[in-house]
């Protein structure tokens, strides 16, 4: 492991036909209640939780710890009892109004670019207690996760998606660990997106390699986790 940057974990539910969200991209969460709970007790974990800008933006979201018993469970670990928030923004672009702004339940952290543009930053900043302005036109992810382990204590971090920021983190070879949930549903659709989408095209011999660490089946839906291969 890199011990410049946190341990990073990616979270995510999928359908049978590997779909993440329906070909409209409405966040909807359609995974079962141990789904849910198993959603809290990865962030009880955490020292971080990172999203992109749209997925923070879906109704009711707040990042938050989730019910008491986990921010207990995070107590007995000896961490604070709400992770920091992470949200990912390349051009700056957020919803001012979205849910997650108006909790207080732990400090809110914005990484993006300097495609924001000074005017954006400093909306940015009336927002969040820190926004951290990382690479020119695409998010360098690396200096990023090094600035939240540097200047933010951030050890362990977990990221919830959207496709675009899993594929960039993957891309980096930034990811150690994948959480994912296979839920028995099919969306269908060319346009729906998948737990990684994004502009590159790798050939085969460039796919990312996983080791599987465990499965397991609760009523119709399998856990799965695996690890990163650094082969």
């Amino acid at each position: 492991m890199n011990k410049a940057r946190p341990y990073v974990l990616v979270n995510m539910a999928m359908t049978a036909d590997g779909k993440i969200a329906t070909a409209n991209r409405q966040i909807v969460h359609f995974g079962s209640p141990r789904d849910q709970r198993h959603l809290y007790e990865l962030r009880a974990t955490a020292d971080a939780v990172m999203c992109g800008a749209r997925t923070a933006e879906a109704p009711g979201v707040t990042l938050g710890p989730g019910p008491a018993r986990f921010q207990r469970q995070r107590l007995r670990r000896g961490l604070p009892a709400c992770h920091l928030r992470v949200i990912v923004s390349g051009s700056g672009t957020v919803n001012p109004a979205a849910a997650v702004f108006a909790s207080r339940v732990s400090p809110l952290l914005i990484i993006t670019t300097a495609r924001a543009g000074a005017g954006k930053l400093a909306r940015l900043r009336q927002l969040a207690e820190a926004v951290h302005v990382c690479g020119e036109q695409r998010v360098d992810f690396a200096a990023a996760l090094t600035w939240l382990k540097r200047e933010w204590g951030v050890r362990r971090l977990v990221v919830e998606g959207g496709a675009e920021l899993n594929a960039a983190l993957w891309e980096a070879g930034l990811v150690d660990e994948l959480h994912l949930t296979v839920c028995p549903l099919i969306f269908g659709g060319r346009e729906a997106p998948t737990i990684v989408d994004g502009p590159q095209q790798p050939a085969l011999a460039q796919a990312r390699r996983l080791k599987l660490i465990s499965a397991r089946r609760v009523g119709d839906e399998m856990f799965w986790v695996y690890r990163a291969s650094r082969a």
